[in-house]
């Protein structure tokens, strides 16, 4: 870590209900249903129950791992220091750019149906316009920007906002799905065994999909230097918001396999719960889910922003890329370099995505390629977690399980996902994926033969804590640190 000073972020904006919310929004319930439900069916058919429980299991050892490294290392870095600081740097720097790099690409995979959606409000003809959702959904993204910008404090106000509605009309039709009667097909427990998969691989394809809906819930942890008493709260508000999405992908993903053909599914790629929500309330069902999916994309982008930006100011801090995206706001205590960046670049794939083809075209391969970016960060983060607890692991049953098991083997199940299913797909989502991460390696040899400080880390121990090497400015108040000490047990 880098021994420069500089202004640090907002210190303990946010208690442990905000960071809740935050890591509910992260996933994405409603965005994640509308624009994936028909990638993971046309990958798994009726097995899509299964593919998001199977995920589940391994995507909680690596919740486990991430509230572990909190607790000894806070850093709007997250993974990036973590991995840094126990694996290697080189490969805490390729799990920092996956992270930037899936979550820049997101800014299109979801920005395009916040257009969509905004547009199906008025006029559903105008939804397939892949032009004009781009313009919207870039005039979302500037506002999220815009509030982004604004400091945690008005990023979690809006944010409780637009996930309150959100989670509201979920549940809502989560109940009535329940009581539906005109179904397609008859529930059947197949839909979560195995025998619905494609062999070993269709099985990898689907889980690449479904750590794809669950991948933000993370965000808590790059939130944890704004964060109170944040060696606790972010590990905690991230396994409580992925318990949260687990259910409502799991009652969605039924309730499609019960309640639409497959025919319906796949005519409706971008925009899959809104003809659900048609089904279960004629007339008013789809109106009301599409705001559902509206706000929950938006709302995303704005957790996705936090992601992105926080680590490429800790980076920039690290000086593992250029030392101005780590310089923060002396009013807003946020970092308006990295923002400014993130923006400039978003919008320039705007316009390249709008040349690509259409929405769903679009989602699916970006989708594909998020994954498996998703698969390194999560995958790097899991193992960091079993080095920097291996003088514990042996000290309680409950410490082995899950400080050294479950995370240990949600490390090895994201990189088998990830080299499963490199053969099954698409040229573009390969392209991407693994492009996206090479592009990497060129700043991180180049960083590290200036001679950054990150590239020469003290090692990461959960047998003690780690205190902070930077520092607020002389402005700030002496009471504002984010480090303060709390217990390393579970």
């Amino acid at each position: 870590m880098s021994n420069n000073r500089g202004r640090g972020l907002q210190t303990n904006a946010l208690g442990t209900f905000d960071t809740v919310v935050m890591a509910v929004a992260g996933s994405a319930p409603a965005y994640s249903l509308g624009a994936t439900t028909a990638v993971l069916v046309g990958a798994v058919g009726l097995a899509a129950p299964a593919a998001l429980l199977y995920c589940a299991i391994p995507m909680l050892g690596i919740a486990l791992a991430f509230a572990q490294l909190g607790r000894i290392d806070v850093n709007a870095g997250a993974s990036y220091s973590w991995v840094g600081r126990t694996l290697h740097p080189s490969l805490g720097f390729v799990s920092g750019w996956a992270l930037v790099v899936s979550a820049t690409i997101f800014m299109v995979a979801g920005s395009l149906p916040a257009g969509s959606m905004t547009l199906a409000l008025f006029d559903e003809r105008l939804a397939d316009d892949t032009a004009l959702a781009t313009v919207v959904g870039a005039g979302w993204f500037l506002l999220m920007l815009g509030v982004v910008l604004g400091g945690a404090r008005i990023t979690v106000r809006a944010q409780l906002l637009m996930s309150g509605v959100e989670l509201a009309l979920l549940a809502l039709f989560a109940v009535l799905a329940v009581f539906h009667t005109d179904n397609a097909r008859p529930f059947d427990w197949s839909w979560l065994g195995f025998g619905q998969f494609d062999g070993a691989t269709g099985f990898a394809s689907g889980a690449l999909i479904a750590a794809f809906y669950y991948w933000g819930w993370d965000v808590a942890s790059n939130l944890s230097e704004e964060t109170r008493n944040s060696r606790r709260t972010t590990g905690l508000a991230g396994l409580i918001g992925l318990g949260v999405v687990f259910l409502l992908f799991e009652v969605f993903t039924i309730a499609a396999n019960v309640i639409l053909s497959s025919g319906q599914i796949t005519q409706n790629a971008a925009n899959v719960l809104a003809v659900l929500g048609e089904e279960i309330w004629p007339g008013w069902g789809g109106k009301l889910l599409i705001v559902s999916v509206l706000l929950s994309t938006v709302a995303t982008l704005e957790t996705t922003l936090i992601q992105v930006t926080r680590s490429l100011f800790a980076m920039g801090r690290d000086r593992t890329l250029p030392a101005a995206l780590g310089r923060v706001h002396r009013t807003w205590n946020t970092p308006w370099a990295a923002i400014t960046v993130v923006g400039a670049v978003a919008l320039a794939m705007f316009v390249a995505a709008n040349a690509l083809g259409t929405v769903g075209e679009i989602l699916s391969d970006a989708i594909s390629a998020i994954g498996l970016q998703i698969a390194v960060y999560y995958g790097l983060a899991g193992l960091a977690a079993v080095v920097a607890h291996r003088k514990l692991l042996f000290t309680s049953p409950a410490r082995l399980l899950l400080g050294g098991v479950w995370p240990l083997f949600g490390s090895l199940f994201m990189f088998w996902i990830f080299v499963e299913s490199l053969g099954e797909l698409s040229d573009a989502a390969v392209a991407i994926g693994i492009g996206g991460l090479a592009v990497g390696l060129v700043p991180m040899l180049w960083y590290w033969r200036k001679g950054s400080d990150y590239y020469r880390p003290a090692r990461l121990d959960a047998t003690r804590t780690v205190e902070a090497a930077y520092v607020l400015d002389d402005r700030a108040m002496t009471r504002s640190h984010v480090h303060e000490g709390f217990p390393t047990d579970f």
